[in-house]
């Protein structure tokens, strides 16, 4: 009989145990889901979102928002593949904490196009610039091209142009088929 009781006795510790751990465990998630909302206008419209306030731009625009289009290229703001536009200006959002831009107009790639950005009577003036030059080759970059080059004033000349890109590297075009597709898209801007 002593036998049977100190086995109930196990058992029942066990479970104490295990379902402890289990509070802990639902404890530790429930507060990993509270991260607190950052409001923000995203591509035109109003957006929340739940993200660690310190999480990268970049990841929240692709982990929580599904907004694939900013790419990673170097994760330290050299190669201007993930910028973005807030508030007009364009930075690298892997530099960019999520709680930075509570408040602010976020605008991506995937902002550009009207509707269905598969139909290309719909894409963006820069954008269908980009195809008749051939300014996109391995697509790596062409995200945040377009976004750093419709950052810039629409008189820019072609240094002007040449310095607002200078962030963003291509390593396929050779930059002039870049520097033509933007300067077509701001001459159409000035008129």
């Amino acid at each position: 009989m002593k036998k049977a009781k100190t086995k109930t006795n196990a058992k029942a510790q066990a479970s104490a145990k295990a379902q402890a751990n289990t509070k802990a465990h639902a404890k530790k998630k429930t507060k990993a889901a509270r991260s607190p909302k950052i409001t923000l206008r995203l591509n035109g419209k109003k957006a929340a979102v739940a993200a660690p306030p310190m999480k990268r731009l970049l990841d929240t625009l692709r982990e929580d928002l599904g907004l694939t289009g900013t790419k990673e290229g170097c994760g330290e703001g050299e190669c201007g593949a993930c910028t973005v536009l807030v508030d007009g200006a364009a930075v690298n959002s892997c530099l960019v904490a999520s709680c930075q831009v509570a408040g602010c107009d976020v605008q991506t790639v995937e902002g550009m196009a009207r509707g269905n950005a598969k139909v290309a009577a719909r894409l963006h003036r820069l954008q269908r610039a980009f195809l008749e030059h051939g300014a996109a080759q391995c697509g790596i970059c062409t995200p945040g091209m377009l976004m750093a080059a419709l950052a810039l004033p629409k008189r820019a000349t072609l240094d002007e142009i040449r310095a607002g890109l200078a962030g963003n590297l291509c390593r396929c075009t050779g930059y002039m088929k870049i520097y033509d597709a933007v300067a077509q898209f701001l001459d159409g801007e000035r008129r």
